[in-house]
């Protein structure tokens, strides 16, 4: 029998703080789509999408259709890395919808952007294997106390097989190891 998932509490203005955080997490891999597909406009306009809602600007529909063009981007690219790059961005925009239910699966809303932009950066840089560790570090260092407290409200993540998933555990950990402070 499969266990009920709960709600909780998640107002406006975290999901805000949360795309914003997004946001800074993707576009520092966004140069190495751009590099692939410099005339694809798609991630950019996500990201621009998720920061305008960041910045107090409603969640309409159009953030979803922003997402959904930027994973379009990823799927056309060609490219792994890039492709992680626009995945990336395409769940920043998506981040304004993260659900307010304590499920392993709504964990992704929220560190995915940041382990598909630390995917981009390891892929891009294959000779050097530490580089989407160190991006993850960075993404950890910057997650707002916004981001800890929607983290520790969900369930943990499990390691997994592929390189994806340990980055997701670990930035998940390493977010929900962090003690929030007020930012």
């Amino acid at each position: 029998m499969a266990q009920a998932s709960s709600h909780f509490a998640l107002t406006l203005e975290s999901l805000r703080v949360l795309g914003g955080w997004a946001a800074d997490c993707a576009e520092r891999a966004l140069a190495i789509f751009e590099q692939h597909a410099p005339a694809d406009p798609r991630p950019r306009a996500a990201l621009a999408g998720i920061r305008e809602f960041a910045a107090g600007g409603k969640r309409t529909a159009q953030l979803r259709t922003l997402s959904l063009a930027a994973f379009a981007a990823a799927r056309a690219v060609g490219d792994p890395a890039a492709s992680a790059a626009a995945r990336a961005a395409g769940l920043a925009a998506s981040s304004a919808y993260t659900h307010p239910l304590a499920d392993v699966q709504q964990t992704k809303h929220i560190v995915g952007p940041a382990a598909y932009a630390a995917l981009a950066c390891a892929l891009d840089h294959p000779d050097d294997p530490g580089r989407g560790d160190a991006e993850v570090r960075w993404a950890i260092a910057h997650a707002p106390a916004a981001v800890c407290a929607i983290l520790q409200q969900m369930p943990a993540r499990s390691a997994g097989k592929s390189r994806l998933d340990a980055l997701l555990y670990a930035l998940d950990g390493g977010i929900r190891g962090r003690t929030p402070t007020a930012q």
